[in-house]
């Protein structure tokens, strides 16, 4: 729904101009190894300022002036042969964004016979030079340490290494990530659940962790817009739920067109104020129509969830950061709890009541009405899920001693078996370490009770997204 814009990656290589005239085709020789990762870097929603070979000091003062100026979100260094450090520092330290030094290798060996064959040392050290990546990777990293700049190695082969590219790309997406939740807008309406101290979070303090711009909105705002929804918008979104959902013949016409007038006026909200991810909670008691547009928010907030503005109950602010950072990993990124323990399988029950990721759903997300609203004002429908069997990731952003944010991670599967069918999301989750150490290990981080989770295994990502961020990241399974 609301497309993030592109991702700006820096690129450039490094030499050293005092060999181009020494070693004839040298230069052109390197120049095409940053073609070739320039190449590997294009993908959909990225553009790569690519600023060719680094040769001399005077030339990396005016790169990083280029690399500020055209404001890139990350910097990928080639290493294409020995170069001085003076061509490395002025660059990365103007452009004052995380740098991931390439260290590769144009061939994984050299032709040892080939090259002693060559007979012509000029040429044969010219040779040597186009594979002698490895040789100022120390000297950079030196003056890195010294000027105090967090950098990231990836040491490998130019061509046919899948590993080294898959770190590379591991690499990139948490970039895009990040600069995503950089200036994500989000809407925080009403107020936090009374008495979760857990879930109280510094507002402040997620807009300088992440860049997040904080809307503060009111359930008035939304009850005025359910006023405007006409009877055919009702009638347009009735139908759209009839495709996402599957809407139980026990459903009351009334709960569904009550859904369905909130779900239009929540577009509206969103659309308004540009938001990217929402997070509510409100008793309503007093003002019924209030009350009414919050009983009836579900099914809407599902809507949004899936296309890309992940919803949370209960004003969970850090939680509602977990699920757009596992949304923009494409990964879903559904709210969830601890639900109970099933020691005879090993396996923890997770799940929660309100908004559901239906776009992660094993199967066809259920609508059901419920008579009330455990722990909350009302009743209407809600949603009945279960995430998709296979590997998957749990999130949580937690606060760390010292006041700091940190990401918390762990890998599972969502596994096939009895669920209690209340009309709420759950699932049954195993876990590598086996349920009770899981638990054990994840609370002693002291997270909230709640955390995101999304589908596959991407610990790996998260845990560079949170060096790119400067956030501690911790894996417990």
């Amino acid at each position: 729904m609301h497309t993030p814009p592109p991702l700006r990656i820096g690129l450039f290589g490094i030499g050293l101009d005092a060999y181009w005239p020494q070693f004839a085709g040298l230069k052109e020789r390197l120049e095409g190894y940053v073609g070739r990762v320039a190449a590997k870097l294009a993908r959909p929603g990225v553009e790569i300022v690519n600023l060719g070979l680094v040769d001399n000091p005077d030339r990396a003062y005016t790169a990083g002036h280029e690399f500020r100026r055209a404001d890139v979100d990350i910097i990928f260094l080639h290493v294409t042969t020995y170069a001085l450090s003076s061509t490395v520092l002025p660059v990365v330290r103007r452009a004052h964004v995380p740098v991931i030094v390439l260290n590769l290798a144009p061939e994984p060996a050299l032709d040892y016979a080939a090259f002693n064959a060559l007979g012509d040392r000029t040429k044969m050290t010219g040779e040597w030079l186009a594979h002698c990546s490895a040789c100022p990777v120390p000297e950079i990293a030196n003056v890195f340490k010294r000027a105090g700049i967090t950098f990231h190695q990836i040491t490998g082969v130019l061509d046919d290494d899948p590993a080294c590219w898959r770190e590379v790309d591991a690499w990139v997406e948490a970039a895009r990530v990040a600069a995503a939740m950089n200036g994500n807008r989000l809407g925080l309406m009403g107020h936090t659940y009374g008495g979760m101290l857990d879930i109280q979070s510094d507002a402040t303090l997620q807009s300088v962790a992440f860049g997040t711009h904080i809307e503060h909105l009111e359930v008035d705002e939304l009850s005025a817009l359910r006023r405007e929804v006409t009877a055919k918008a009702v009638a347009d979104r009735l139908r759209e739920f009839a495709e996402a959902f599957d809407v139980q013949a026990d459903c009351p016409e009334e709960d569904l067109r009550e859904a369905a007038r909130t779900s239009v006026a929540l577009d509206r909200l969103v659309a308004a104020h540009r938001l990217g991810s929402l997070a509510y909670f409100y008793k309503g008691t007093g003002v019924p129509e209030n009350e009414a547009t919050i009983a009836s928010i579900i099914l809407g907030t599902s809507l949004l969830t899936a296309r890309g503005v992940p919803v949370a109950g209960e004003y969970e602010v850090k939680n509602v950061q977990a699920m757009k950072i596992m949304d923009l990993f494409g990964v879903g990124g559904s709210f969830t709890e601890y639900y109970a323990m099933d020691f005879k399988d090993d396996v923890v029950l997770m799940g929660h009541d309100g908004p559901g990721h239906i776009a992660i759903a094993e199967g066809k997300t259920k609508v059901r009405p419920l008579k009330v609203y455990h722990g909350k004002v009302g009743r209407g429908v809600s949603v009945e899920m279960a995430v998709k069997h296979g590997p998957v990731t749990l999130l949580s952003v937690i606060e760390a001693e010292g006041g700091k944010l940190a990401l918390l991670c762990a890998e599972a599967e969502s596994v096939p078996g009895p669920i209690m069918e209340i009309g709420n999301t759950n699932s049954r989750y195993r876990f590598a370490c086996g349920a009770r150490e899981f638990v054990n290990r994840w609370n002693r981080h002291g997270p909230a009770h709640h955390c995101a989770v999304g589908v596959g295994h991407i610990t790996e990502k998260i845990q560079k997204l949170g060096e790119l961020l400067g956030l501690e990241t911790v894996r417990v399974c």
